[in-house]
This record gives structure tokens, C-alpha cells and sequence, in this order.
């Protein structure tokens, strides 16, 4: 098995041309601002795009981003397992915009959706209010709720994963539509 490398904004910015560089955030995001020439697949798709990387990878390096590194650092290991050399870049897109890189947007492209850690702590934070306003009003059992997503936010912490946005990625604004991905797909192929 090949170990992921770990890539720092003023390297990737200089080897830039040189490295295909995918992207693994959700559509919405990458919309909002990737690094210039990413290739959004992501990371729930990353499975389908394995052959495609694989032949990127064999022709030159490949940098997996996202927002901070969590994501990238994931699909990087799941590469990996399948003998596909990658790097992540360090602190992600958010990091490159910190440093002062510039971020590129699709032509034509929809309104960017927010980004997945914004979705997610709206989510929990609803999920929160919800289950104490109900155990307020109707049955202190559904303050449940609200257990439930505390202990949820302590397992994502302890472990770098994050189950809830796992579930938020599959609703259908996050999720690229099928001849986008086909299209990503395609232009992985010609690099």
C-alpha cells in the first residue's frame, strides 16, 4: 500500500501545473471556489472515478483537496488502498485562500450552496434546539435529540469523520448530476 503525502500551499502553488488536482467537496462548494484546473469528484463518488485517477496518477502526480483536509486525507487513504499514489493538500482551499491564492469559480455556474461544515452545524444545531423545544413542550423523552447529537459531535471529533455530513452529501444539491460527473470524468481522462 502507498502512503499519502502531505502538500503545503506554496509547494502545490508552484508545482500547480504540473499536478492534476481533484477536488472532493460537494458541487455546491466546489462552485464556491476551487484551485485553479480542479476536477470535482467527490468523495462519495470517489469509488466510480477510480480507474479514471489511476490512469492520472500514472501519467503525473494528483492532488486531492477539500475544504480542510479531513476529506482530502480520506480519499487519499482510500487511493491508497488501492495503490493510487496522492498528496492532500495541507489546510485545504481554505489554507490556499488564507495564504492569498487565488480561487477559481465555474463559468455559468449555479449559486454556490454553503460549504459542508456550515450544513452540518446548522443541522446539528436545529436538531438541538428541536429536540429540547419538544422535550419543553411535549415528552422530556425527546430530549433524546439532543443527546444524540452531542454524543454524534464527540464521536466526529474523536475519530476525524463526520456521519452527518456523510447523510447531507447525498441531498440532491450537493450531489453532482450525473453528465457533470461524466464530464469531470471525461476530462480526468484527456490530462
Amino acid at each position: 500500500m502507498v502512503t499519502p503525502t502531505t502538500l503545503g500551499t506554496a509547494e502545490a502553488r508552484t508545482r500547480l501545473h504540473e499536478l492534476t488536482v481533484i477536488d472532493v467537496r460537494t458541487p455546491g462548494e466546489y462552485a464556491g471556489g476551487h484551485l485553479p484546473g480542479a476536477l470535482n469528484v467527490p468523495l462519495d463518488r470517489i469509488q466510480r472515478a477510480l480507474p479514471d485517477i489511476r490512469r492520472a496518477a500514472d501519467r503525473g502526480d494528483v492532488l486531492v483537496v477539500c475544504a480542510s483536509g479531513a476529506r482530502s486525507g480520506n480519499a487519499c487513504r482510500i487511493l491508497a488502498e488501492y495503490g493510487i499514489a496522492t498528496a492532500t493538500l495541507s489546510g485545504g482551499t481554505g489554507a490556499w485562500a488564507a495564504d492569498g491564492h487565488d480561487l477559481h469559480r465555474p463559468q455559468g455556474a449555479a449559486r454556490a450552496t454553503w460549504g459542508m461544515e456550515r450544513q452540518v452545524r446548522l443541522t446539528a444545531g436545529a436538531v438541538v434546539v428541536l429536540g429540547l423545544l419538544l422535550g419543553l413542550l411535549g415528552h422530556p423523552a425527546f430530549q433524546i435529540l439532543s443527546a444524540g447529537i452531542a454524543a454524534g459531535l464527540v464521536f466526529s471529533a474523536l475519530t476525524n469523520t463526520c456521519g452527518m455530513a456523510a447523510v447531507l452529501a447525498k441531498l440532491p444539491h450537493n450531489r453532482p448530476r450525473a453528465a457533470e460527473l461524466d464530464r469531470t470524468l471525461a476530462r480526468l481522462r484527456d490530462r
